[in-house]
């Protein structure tokens, strides 16, 4: 069965570009080539932002590991402070880098008049759980201790990430607020992976899940993050947000999948969850739309959900 005649006209052509790719042990040097060489190709169309700097730095890490990288995105020409966003960037935490959401954070900060510090945190499974969303939290700690060098507003400091950038976002968001050292406004997930349970679903969706972003490939990211197979007992909410018993007390929260989207069921229900929470939740469903879709900035979904989320941002920076 294919879910071809469901997807949106306009991001079909995407499918067609877009590398088909599996994911385990033995491919994923080859597939971070890949994807990496695509990335660097992708970067050389990116047009001129003369108004927003970009500085890497290594700023401390958890204790015991390395200096995290991390790129910041500054606007030159407003007032500061300014708000700030800590970018988390996807690839199902065993791909990607601070490098690949170079566009985006661009368009963030220029949009929105937002710093942006984007997070090249280490991937699995070389560094499993709970590396990678510590290496997220050092920098979100370091933001806030260096706010004053940076031009940051200290009382608007959001974070967000896609895929499962998005699930760590989601994770740091409980993790900052049960440690209690930095005060988070917002919290901007797009697609995020949230659940290893899906994983093991006695019943999945029918119409989700067939391009992008597979249930193979998901299988393998959670058991490469997990450091054993997932939909076990005993998973903090650290690695997996989903499994958080308590979310009150979380920031507001922006959700944005699609209705291909293997993550579709799951987002949804963190989204209710969450509202039962007493959490502000603004949460988006994109028909015809599967994982990635806004790389096809031209189709009209896609630009639909560039202006929900710019505009939820804005709002949440807005009102502190």
């Amino acid at each position: 069965m294919t879910t071809k005649h469901l997807v949106d006209p306009e991001l079909a052509p995407m499918l067609d570009m877009f590398p088909q790719f599996r994911l385990n042990r033995e491919d994923l040097p080859q597939v971070r080539a890949s994807l990496s060489q695509m990335n660097t190709q992708m970067a050389a169309m990116i047009p001129e932002f003369p108004s927003i700097s970009v500085n890497e730095r290594h700023v401390p890490g958890p204790q015991g590991a390395p200096d995290v990288r991390v790129l910041i995105y500054l606007p030159k020409h407003v007032s500061t402070p300014t708000p700030a966003l800590l970018w988390i960037h996807g690839g199902g935490y065993v791909i990607g880098n601070a490098e690949q959401g170079d566009l985006q954070a661009k368009t963030i900060a220029s949009t929105v008049g937002c710093a942006v510090v984007s997070v090249d945190y280490r991937l699995a499974p070389e560094t499993p759980f709970p590396g990678p969303v510590e290496d997220c939290y050092a920098a979100l700690k370091w933001l806030h201790t260096n706010a004053s060098e940076l031009g940051i507003d200290t009382t608007r400091i959001a974070i967000g990430g896609d895929s499962a950038g998005g699930g760590l976002a989601a994770c740091l968001a409980l993790l900052t607020r049960d440690r209690g050292e930095v005060p988070l406004v917002f919290q901007l997930l797009i697609y995020p992976m949230l659940d290893d349970r899906t994983v093991t679903t006695t019943e999945p969706h029918p119409y989700t899940g067939e391009y992008i972003w597979t249930a193979e490939s998901n299988h393998f990211g959670w058991a490469a993050l997990l450091g054993q197979e997932p939909g076990g007992a005993g998973i903090s909410p650290y690695a997996a947000a989903a499994r958080a018993e308590q979310l009150a007390g979380l920031p507001p929260a922006f959700i944005a999948v699609g209705t291909l989207d293997l993550f579709l069921e799951e987002d949804i229900e963190y989204a209710r969850r969450l509202t039962r929470a007493g959490v502000p939740i603004e949460l988006h469903v994109y028909p015809g739309a599967f994982h990635g879709f806004p790389m096809a900035p031209m189709a009209k979904v896609a630009q639909s959900f560039n202006n929900d989320y710019l505009n939820a941002l804005t709002q949440a920076f807005s009102k502190n």
